[in-house]
C-alpha cells in the first residue's frame, strides 16, 4: 500500500510541474509538425533505388553439388543486380560486412549455406535473404529428386519459373512512412528516452529539497520508497508517450499500423530502460554531473538516432565509427523496430529490441538498488 501511495504522490507531483509537461509534450509535438512539413519532400520518393548488392562468398569446397548449383544461381542473380564476389586471400568476410563494404557474407559448407549480416536488418539483406531462401528451396527439391528419380532432374531444372528467384510482394500497397509518419515514431521514441532525465531527479531532487530525511525517518523501508518512486515515474513517462502516439494519430493523421498494442509494449520497454538508466546515473555521479551526463546521452541519442534528421534518407556515406555510434542510439534501434512492425507487419522485430531494453534496465536497476542500500539515506 505504501508503494502505491508513493507512486501516486510521484504522479501528482510530476503532473503539477507545468514546465516538465511542456518539455515532454509541447516540444516534441511542435517539432514533429515543423520537421514533418519542412522535410516532407525528402519522404515523397515513390521508389527506393538499389544499384547493386555486393555479397562476399567463401566456398569451402565440401559440397560439389552445391558449388555447381550456386554458380548457376549467382550467374542468374547477377542480371538482377545481386553480385556474389569470391572471398580473397587475407580478407575477413564478417569484418568486411561489419565495416559496411559488403551487404552480406555467405559461406558454402557441406551442410548448406551460412549467411552473415549486420546486427541491424537492411533492405539489401532482406532482398538477399529472400533470394537465398528461394534458391535453397529449389536446391532441396532438385537434390531429393536426384536421389529418388535421377531421370526427371532435367525436367525440373529446365522449367522457366525455376529461375525466378525474386518475387516482389507489398504487405501494405503504396504504404510507406511519410515525413509526419516518420517523425511521429522518432519523436515518440525520443520522448521515451527523455524519461532518463526525470528519473535522474527522483532521488537527487528529494535530497536537494531536504525531503529525503523525512522519507527515511518515516515508517517506510527504503525498498518501498525506491519501488514507489520508480513506478510513479514510469507511469508519468508512459502517459506522455501515449499522448504523443494518439495526438499524432488523430491530429496529424500519422500511421501507426495494425499492431498498436505491440508498438506500445515496445515503447514501454524503452521507457523502463530510460528510467533505469537515469536512476543508475544519478547514483553513480553527483547531482550536477549526473544531469549533464543524462542531457548528453539523450541529446546524442536523439541526434544520431535520427530524431531530428533521418540519416537513411540523406544517403550519407558513413564511416565505421559513425555507423557504430548511430547503431548505439536507443532512438535508432527503437525506431527501426517500429518501422518493421508498422510498415512490414514484422512483429518479431520487437523482441530483440525489447530484450535489449529490458536487459539494460535490469543491469541499471540493480546498480541503483545496490548503491541505495549502501547509503544511510536515499
Amino acid at each position: 500500500m505504501n508503494i502505491l501511495r508513493i507512486a501516486y504522490k510521484e504522479v501528482l507531483q510530476d503532473m503539477r510541474d507545468r514546465w516538465t509537461l511542456i518539455f515532454m509534450l509541447a516540444f516534441p509535438i511542435v517539432l514533429m509538425m515543423i520537421l514533418g512539413f519542412a522535410l516532407s519532400n525528402a519522404f515523397e520518393s515513390g521508389t527506393t533505388n538499389i544499384d547493386k548488392i555486393h555479397v562476399l562468398v567463401k566456398d569451402r569446397g565440401e559440397n560439389e553439388a552445391l558449388t555447381r548449383s550456386f554458380a548457376a544461381f549467382s550467374a542468374e542473380t547477377a542480371k538482377s543486380g545481386i553480385l556474389f564476389e569470391d572471398l580473397k586471400a587475407g580478407m575477413d568476410g564478417t569484418e568486411e560486412v561489419r565495416a559496411g563494404r559488403y551487404a552480406d557474407y555467405v559461406e558454402l559448407t557441406k551442410d548448406g549455406i551460412e549467411l552473415y549480416s549486420n546486427s541491424f536488418i537492411t533492405l539489401e539483406h532482406q532482398i538477399l535473404q529472400g533470394t537465398l531462401t528461394a534458391f535453397t528451396e529449389k536446391y532441396k527439391v532438385i537434390s531429393t529428386i536426384a536421389k529418388l528419380e535421377p531421370d526427371k532432374i532435367g525436367v525440373v531444372g529446365s522449367e522457366p519459373a525455376a529461375q525466378n528467384y525474386i518475387k516482389e510482394t507489398s504487405l501494405i500497397p503504396d504504404r510507406k512512412p511519410g515525413a509526419l509518419d516518420y517523425y511521429a515514431m522518432a519523436m515518440t521514441a525520443l520522448v521515451a528516452l527523455w524519461g532518463a532525465m526525470s528519473a535522474g531527479q527522483l532521488i537527487t531532487g528529494e535530497v536537494r529539497e531536504g525531503t529525503a530525511f523525512r522519507l527515511v525517518a518515516a515508517p517506510i523501508n527504503k525498498g518501498e520508497i525506491f519501488i514507489g518512486k520508480v513506478l510513479g515515474n514510469l507511469a508519468v513517462n508512459m502517459l506522455c508517450v501515449l499522448i504523443i502516439i494518439f495526438f499524432s494519430k488523430f491530429a496529424f493523421g500519422a500511421y501507426w499500423g495494425d499492431h498498436l498494442p505491440v508498438v506500445i509494449l515496445l515503447l514501454l520497454s524503452e521507457v523502463i530502460m530510460a528510467v533505469s538508466l537515469g536512476l543508475a546515473v544519478s547514483y553513480i555521479f553527483k547531482d550536477t554531473a549526473s544531469r549533464a551526463i543524462l542531457l548528453l546521452i539523450t541529446q546524442l541519442g536523439a541526434i544520431f538516432g535520427g530524431a531530428y534528421f533521418p540519416f537513411d534518407e540523406a544517403g550519407i556515406e558513413l564511416t565505421k565509427i559513425m555507423s557504430f555510434i548511430i547503431r548505439m542510439s536507443p532512438v535508432r534501434w527503437t525506431n527501426n523496430a517500429l518501422t518493421g512492425i508498422v510498415y512490414r507487419n514484422e512483429i518479431w522485430e520487437m523482441w530483440p529490441v525489447f530484450a535489449l531494453n529490458i536487459g539494460i534496465a535490469i543491469v541499471m536497476l540493480t546498480i541503483a538498488a545496490v548503491m541505495m542500500r549502501r547509503r544511510e539515506g536515499l
